[in-house]
């Protein structure tokens, strides 16, 4: 029988103060075996990363304790250690990957510095060693030009390669279990599975275990041995993972694979988790001739926004007297989007899209080409001129919390654009339409009076929503709206954006790297790679057959 290389122990574990704790986890159980994955799959709030971070030793000391339980590595009590000897146990024996690398990485030193101080703390290498020992790792976790990248910061490098360095920094000391919290959320899919393919490798040559936290549910399925599902503090389902996700027992695990758009099917609405406790999950499909009939009907209108030959470049300077160096953004890029519309723009981190809906609403300018909105070219409009627009053309961000002033209450935020636009007559009508607005989009009236900070991340980006179509848009640019969110959450979001459009006729330019939301959101699909527009199609069509070679590498990227 295989003896566990970490066991974790009827744990829980609360936060707060002197003896006013609240419990976060409940008599968590749980084993990991020598040379195998583990994924840990939950929402926000559901404990995964807490019990992840007490395995490491890094739960903030002044308020969080363990309550109860044990965790053992190779039969050692881990927290009856002394602190040195918890310094020694990290990065030795423990590593750790986190989700956001930028925030991982001292930006006040060189990628190389921050490895080799890992192997000075722990290890007897001289100096020299040290340094070959840095450009060996580099090179073993596929950095190409480990000379360079030694000697980089990490805001010179791209979020792939400051990924990929946090991740030589882990395993500097060959730890005997790797801890990877949300290691791929922030990247392109192709980068994800370049960043999971070098785990399992790197898993595989040092015979390393790994815990692997994530809320993407395609990622742990193809990459964990054994899974646990978590709700609320508790373990609601554990098992081998192709048995937990092909034939899960519990409601909650049904309701998270449920809620995940399927590539395969064209659902009217996601099943959201409310509705699976609720028993009432309703999977009702739209079919092709459905589909079709509507795409001619929409493509028989004069297009609502007409992109024709545009062009954005942006110049940088390398060092103070440094030559200049060109780089096209949006390269002789052409487009229509018709009215009620959704079209997905896809493609990598740096590939032009979101600049494509920068030039779109008017806070850049394309240097050649032009937009036409219903027929107006307003390219060259004046401030003055395109402000009558700007109500008629919205977005909504990736970051909710960032795009909301801390500072305004949540009804303020809302009504302040309603005021500069002129939109109904007094201030009542316009607080009763924003209350009108929250509960639409899934609040509570109360919640006018309340600040952004007061609200969890699905809760913001409703506020956000609710912000954009306060001012009756026609188009709104969705850019990376629900990549941040919970599968749970995005589905509730994504089913809102589709009752909204289908309420107030919106049109959609639909910008995202995940390739199955944009494939459930949308009528047709444009792929963008270099400032190019290297694919366009229906998108089931460009789904099942896609033509261009980086379409193909996409789709073949997708978990």
């Amino acid at each position: 029988m295989r003896q566990p290389i970490l066991q974790i122990q009827n744990l829980s574990i609360g936060f707060g103060s002197e003896n006013q704790y609240r419990t976060v986890l409940h008599e968590i159980n749980w084993e990991l075996f020598s040379n195998e994955i583990l994924g840990i799959v939950g929402e926000s709030g559901s404990g995964k990363s807490v019990g992840c971070f007490a395995i490491a030793g890094l739960l903030p000391a002044k308020n969080a304790r363990i309550t109860q339980g044990k965790i053992l590595l190779e039969g050692i009590d881990l927290y009856a250690q002394t602190e040195k000897e918890w310094q020694q146990l990290r990065g030795k024996h423990i590593g750790m990957v986190f989700q956001e690398p930028m925030s991982a990485l001292n930006p006040s030193m060189t990628c190389g510095r921050q490895i080799e101080e890992v192997l000075a703390q722990h290890t007897q290498l001289a100096k020299t060693e040290i340094k070959n020992k840095v450009l060996q790792l580099l090179e073993q976790v596929k950095l190409h030009y480990p000379e360079r990248i030694y000697q980089s910061y990490p805001h010179q490098i791209s979020g792939g390669q400051k990924q990929r360095v946090v991740i030589a920094m882990a395993i500097a000391c060959e730890p005997k279990i790797l801890i990877a919290d949300e290691p791929t959320t922030a990247l392109d899919v192709t980068v994800q599975r370049e960043i999971l393919d070098l785990l399992v490798e790197i898993k595989n040559k040092m015979g390393m275990s790994i815990v692997f936290i994530s809320h993407d549910l395609s990622l742990v399925a193809n990459f964990s041995d054994r899974v646990l599902i978590m709700q609320h503090g508790k373990i609601v389902e554990q098992g081998v993972t192709q048995q937990v996700f092909q034939h899960p027992k519990e409601i909650y695990t049904k309701a998270l694979l449920a809620s995940k758009p399927n590539p395969n099917e064209r659902l009217k609405r996601l099943p959201t988790i409310q509705d699976f406790l609720n028993n009432t999950p309703l999977k009702v499909a739209i079919s092709k001739e459905e589909r079709k009939e509507r795409l001619q009907a929409m493509e028989q209108q004069t297009p609502l926004l007409e992109i024709k030959n545009v062009e954005k470049t942006y110049w940088s300077q390398v060092g103070f007297f440094g030559k200049k160096q060109a780089y096209q953004a949006v390269n002789d890029v052409s487009l229509k989007i018709y009215e009620g519309e959704t079209l997905g723009l896809v493609g990598e981190s740096g590939c032009g899209k979101s600049t494509l809906g920068n030039l779109i609403l008017k806070l850049d300018q394309p240097q050649k080409g032009a937009i036409f909105y219903q027929g107006t070219d307003i390219t060259h409009l004046s401030n003055d001129a395109f402000r009558q627009l700007r109500k008629q053309i919205q977005v909504i961000f990736q970051d909710p919390f960032a795009s909301l002033n801390p500072k305004l209450t949540v009804g303020k935020a809302i009504l302040e654009p309603m005021q500069v636009h002129g939109i109904l007559s007094n201030t009542q009508e316009r607080k009763d339409f924003v209350i009108e607005l929250l509960q639409k989009v899934g609040l509570q009236a109360e919640h006018f009076n309340r600040y952004p900070h007061e609200f969890s991340g699905g809760q913001r980006q409703r506020i956000g929503i609710a912000r954009s179509i306060a001012l009756q848009p026609k188009l709104v640019v969705c850019d990376e709206s629900v990549s941040a969110l919970d599968i749970s959450v995005q589905a509730q979001v994504l089913n809102l954006l589709n009752d909204l459009k289908d309420d107030y006729q919106f049109t959609y330019l639909f910008i995202s790297h995940d390739l199955q939301v944009v494939k459930y959101m949308s009528d047709h699909v444009a792929v963008m790679q270099q400032g190019k527009i290297v694919e366009y199609n229906e998108a089931d069509a460009l789904y099942e057959q896609p033509q261009h070679p980086y379409t193909q590498k996409l789709l073949q990227a997708i978990p």
